[in-house]
């Protein structure tokens, strides 16, 4: 039977009912206004084009791609119309604007840009890098500093980073307590999953046990009181809901954005997904994203997948269709596109469901759902709407209920090109790669799980499975379609350092340890993973991703190519600017804060 008469079939059966609305489409390029044709040279200009890797010119108007090649080949353009010769790219390499498919832009603008607590050095795009806290002693005297300097004893303190792993322990009220009695603190992990408080906290905001009785990872202890950790997204969220008003400021939001705006712009990042949208507010996030997306002074594209479970509870039987209608908010720089779930807990703080074998001193793990059946029940009414459909997973159980979920979906009702994308990736087997590939999903792999997590997870993993961390290797030579990301604030958004990553295996620390070495990809293919891979991954290749004609001028401006260098130096080549919609920002622009409009 061939594809038509399949299709046909399956529509008598009635199991591809909508399927129309279940396919990607590729939107048209709009026609550019050509009236004043700006010519950018290089030394060497990567496309990601298969049909024209190399180039040494683009012609650019109206925001757009026009033609690439050298400038010879730009005639029948620049013979039409007035024409501008930009050589101040003549020694510098151009690529594709890197793409970061999973970040969340927001939650890392306010969080990076708070007192930090995290393990490893974090950089700062206005200023000194915050050098890191070694130890618990070391994170405990930091937060006590950070108290201390803050004039109103009343203020609430927020500080992100703890990391449960490297610091030994995981914080109570009793140990945050230490830093101050008096004083309401909240520390965020570097997960982004968990939060612990102190005693003030609890008692300023009047939290009692019977309040969380239903609140999903709210600790107790053996009398049955707070014990000041709020573990995973349900208790998380219950603290930015009662907290929220006091550490998320309006006045501050658009600064915290222009902060990791300018940290992603320093790394030569153009567009950057949000992968969880409606996670701290529906209504103030989608009015920043638009404010955002419409000042001349930032310089992301903003693809936001909206996180359902916010949806859900503030629009119940209306959420896919209020999800729906956010595409009414787009723009050139604001691109609505699929929903996200949590299949299970987090990587970092070790709260993934691990059952083959469970970590080494006996502990299983969360999930989120205790089976593929019931998963797949709660994402059905998007897959139905043709939804592109994201899963936070990354324990054996969660990545099995995972896989097992979309063989459900495509069960009930088949879908082509669903793009169904398994973020993150942490404890995949080769099983379950071949599955991936078979029900044609697609992987957005977490590079921070070997460069800064491998070698402190492997006491709880065993060094094997700490080393397959994401398993990169199998995957392309499975073909299946694979993207990496920071998942910022996890990490911070450094495509150049995901990509050393994807080629070396080595971690960031001192004996360069090579985790899984057989699964390491070429320079080529990890360049992909940042670039055209990125871009479908999110569902915006015919827009960005590679230089090719009718596309958005978005470029990434290197010192060198990665692709021709020894693999060792990848992280450390320089970006010199960006390129957006043939706007030229130059990384010094950039080093300063600024107001966002």
């Amino acid at each position: 039977m061939n594809l038509k008469s399949k299709i046909i079939y399956l529509c008598a059966l009635g199991l591809v009912s909508g399927f129309a609305s279940a396919v990607q489409l590729i939107d048209p390029p709009s026609t550019p206004k050509v009236s004043e044709i700006t010519v950018f040279l290089a030394k060497k200009i990567v496309t990601m084009d298969p049909s024209i890797p190399n180039a040494t010119a683009v012609a650019v108007s109206d925001g757009r791609i026009l033609s690439v090649g050298s400038l010879e080949d730009m005639k029948p353009w620049t013979d039409k119309y007035p024409t501008r010769i930009d050589r101040q790219f003549a020694n510098k390499v151009m690529y594709p604007g890197f793409v970061e498919p999973h970040a969340h832009p927001l939650l890392a603008g306010l969080l990076f840009n708070r007192p930090l607590l995290t393990p490893s050095p974090m950089p700062n795009p206005w200023g000194t890098p915050f050098a890191g806290v070694p130890n618990l002693p070391a994170a405990m005297a930091q937060l006590k500093k950070y108290s201390d300097a803050i004039k109103d004893p009343e203020e609430i303190l927020l500080t992100w980073g703890y990391d449960v792993v490297a610091m030994g322990k995981r914080p109570d009220r009793q140990l945050l307590d230490q830093a101050s009695t008096t004083r309401p603190i909240i520390v965020w992990d570097i997960s982004g999953h968990d939060m612990y408080v102190n005693t003030a906290m609890i008692k300023h905001y009047g939290i009692t046990p019977d309040m969380v009785k239903n609140v999903k990872g709210v600790g107790l202890d053996k009398d049955g009181q707070l014990n000041g950790q709020f573990l995973e997204i349900p208790a998380m969220q219950f603290i930015l809901k009662i907290a929220g008003k006091d550490i998320l400021k309006p006045n501050e939001i658009p600064n915290d954005f222009m902060y990791i705006n300018d940290l992603m712009q320093q790394a030569g990042i153009t567009t950057s997904g949000d992968l969880a949208f409606g996670t701290l507010n529906i209504d103030m996030e989608t009015k920043i994203s638009k404010a955002y997306t419409q000042s001349p002074n930032t310089a992301l594209r903003l693809v936001p997948v909206v996180y359902a479970e916010p949806f859900i509870q503030k629009y119940g039987d209306k959420a896919i269709t209020e999800a729906q209608n956010l595409s009414q908010q787009d723009n050139d720089r604001l691109i609505f596109q699929g929903v996200k779930f949590y299949s299970d807990g987090g990587y970092l703080p070790e709260t993934m469901r691990m059952e083959s074998p469970g970590y080494t001193n006996g502990t299983i793990g969360s999930t989120n759902y205790q089976s593929a059946k019931e998963f797949a029940g709660a994402m059905k009414p998007w897959w139905d709407a043709g939804f592109h459909i994201h899963i936070h997973s990354n324990g054996d159980v969660g990545n099995a209920h995972s896989i097992n979920s979309l063989q459900l979906l495509l069960d009930s009702k088949p879908r082509f090109d669903h793009r169904y994308t398994i973020n993150h990736f942490g404890i995949p087997s080769t099983a379950m790669v071949m599955k991936i590939k078979t029900l044609g999903a697609v992987v957005s792999a977490n590079m921070s799980y070997i460069s800064e997590r491998a070698q402190l997870e492997y006491p709880m993993l065993g060094v094997d499975r700490a080393s397959y961390a994401t398993r990169l290797g199998a995957l392309v030579r499975s073909g299946i379609v694979t993207s990496i990301h920071s998942d910022a604030p996890v990490s911070a958004p450094a495509p150049l350092k995901e990509a050393w990553t994807a080629v070396t295996r080595r971690d960031v620390y001192s004996d360069g340890k090579v985790w899984a070495p057989a699964d390491a990809v070429t320079a080529s293919d990890a360049m992909k993973m940042i670039t055209i891979n990125a871009a479908y991954t999110l569902g915006v290749e015919s827009k960005v991703g590679s230089i090719e004609a009718g596309k958005f001028a978005d470029f990434a401006v290197l010192d060198s190519d990665p692709q021709a260098i020894p693999a060792i130096k990848i992280k450390d080549v320089a970006v010199h600017a960006t390129v957006l919609g043939g706007k030229v920002i130059p990384v010094s622009e950039t080093k300063k804060p600024r107001p966002m409009d």
